[in-house]
């Protein structure tokens, strides 16, 4: 198995620190709002990656914090009239309902930065004693930047470019000793929470928090950061300075970024209108749809997101799961329950679509690949199977999609109870978007449901719905 490595931007041979096992820490998302399309895709990109290590027999140690003290949380608790905790508490709630719509397994632990303050205070002091932070006059700490001799390897800035050519990291003081200083504690405000500390009342920098999770929860050396390509700079520059000088050791042997992703091929921002929640998504398309739509490009790769090209993953999907209600139905009837000598040649002929899926996974977790693979399988079944094929060679193809959309985290077919209940969800959807009078919406889930093989009928008994 191969992994780009942002560090040493090269591909390299995946060699885990313990044999058999791997840890892995995803930067998750700040909690003021519910999560946007933005927040979407590390959770369903790294969320595969470590199916794929389970798949290969690894045994996953995933963590993914939740920063829940932050300045636009505040301002959100004070627009709201609620305390910080209120907000935070709830958008998580709200976040891990999302998560699970889109299939995402639950992490081996979600740490919150507002548990982990004696953490962070501690790594501090350490800083401070080794010579590496300094607290200025209003009691705020900051992390000499050119006390790290490394600053910059990862994102690849000089550092000495940095002043002049990037103010990204620039927090302003008084007291500062250098601009390229970053904030590890700050003085606390009025209306703010705030925690005890040697050298103020106040609360943590954003950085400190996730080089605190990770040491506690995975140990110094972690084999796997990753999160989207906007933090590569300052935020894991910033944590590999901190947590290399307070542990003494390499942080993380690799470290993954997942591309950008557009609307409409531009940029999403609040002030172009662009700005897509999850939860807006969801009221239009399967959580599985979007994590397909997701899975279709390779994860460093920029990623657009439209309608067009939802309405095709969406349809994709179909496709594969057609191919699996079709062997359902031929699994419940077929007679013969082995496999003919014919039948055991052909089959081992799928071991080659298996393959190709293993070896786009193995390269860089290049799920477009494999989802090529899959639809390559898809064909073969649907080309080669037949009422006459046994129960057996039917059984052995069917196991094979079925598992590699696991790694995708992706349902093979739907149960029929899923179905029923998916359904009548949609139809009181559409119901409550007639009453509002929106009847574009309404046609829409009509239109999709029709799309899913689900046809619609109004009748003076109320809406009545049959498979076609």
């Amino acid at each position: 198995m191969r992994i780009y490595n942002t560090l040493t931007r090269r591909k390299e041979d995946f060699v885990p620190i313990k044999d058999g096992r791997v840890s892995m820490y995803v930067c998750g998302p700040t909690v003021y709002n519910y999560i946007h399309i933005g927040n979407a895709r590390p959770m369903i990109v790294f969320d595969t990656v470590r199916r794929y290590f389970l798949y290969k027999g690894y045994k996953v140690d995933y963590v993914s914090n939740f920063t829940d003290v932050d300045d636009k949380i505040i301002r959100e608790a004070n627009e709201e009239g609620k305390t910080a905790k209120e907000v935070a508490d709830f958008y998580i709630a709200e976040c891990k309902k999302d998560m699970e719509s889109m299939n995402i397994m639950p992490a081996t632990a979600n740490p919150q930065a507002t548990q982990e303050i004696d953490g962070m205070i501690s790594m501090i002091e350490t800083l401070i004693e080794k010579g590496s932070a300094y607290v200025a006059k209003d009691g705020t700490v900051y992390y000499r930047t050119r006390s790290f001799p490394g600053y910059g390897k990862l994102s690849h800035k000089n550092i000495d470019d940095l002043e002049a050519g990037h103010r990204d990291i620039k927090v302003t003081g008084d007291d500062k000793e250098d601009y390229l200083d970053f904030v590890l504690w700050k003085p606390k405000k009025e209306g703010e929470p705030s925690w005890q500390s040697p050298w103020c009342d106040g609360r943590p920098g954003w950085h400190i928090e996730c080089s605190v999770m990770s040491r506690k929860y995975l140990g110094d050396t972690i084999d796997i950061h990753a999160g989207g390509e906007d933090l590569i700079f300052p935020h894991h520059e910033n944590e590999i300075a901190q947590s290399e000088v307070a542990n003494g050791v390499p942080f993380a042997h690799y470290w993954m970024h997942n591309g950008f992703l557009n609307i409409d091929n531009k940029k999403m921002s609040k002030s172009l209108g662009n700005f897509l929640l999850v939860r807006e998504i969801l009221k239009r398309y399967n959580g599985d749809v979007l994590r397909f739509f997701m899975l279709q490009a390779q994860y460093r790769s920029p990623l657009n997101y439209s309608e067009d090209l939802m309405e095709s993953a969406k349809n994709g999907l179909i496709r594969i799961r057609t191919c699996g209600d079709r062997l359902k139905d031929l699994i419940a009837s077929a007679s013969e329950m082995e496999m003919s000598e014919e039948e055991d040649e052909l089959l081992d002929t799928t071991k080659e679509y298996v393959e190709k899926f293993e070896d786009a996974m193995d390269d860089d977790f290049n799920t477009a690949d494999a989802i090529a693979a899959i639809f390559e399988l898809v064909k073969f079944a649907n080309t080669s199977l037949d009422s006459d094929s046994s129960t057996q060679m039917l059984m052995a193809v069917f196991e094979k999609l079925e598992r590699m959309m696991g790694v995708l985290g992706l349902q093979f077919t739907i149960d029929h109870d899923d179905l029923d209940s998916h359904v009548e969800e949609l139809i009181e959807k559409r119901q409550q978007a007639r009453k509002n009078k929106d009847f574009a919406l309404a046609d829409k889930i009509r239109d999709d449901l029709l799309n899913e093989g689900i046809e619609l009928m109004d009748t003076r008994d109320g809406v009545k719905w049959k498979r076609i």
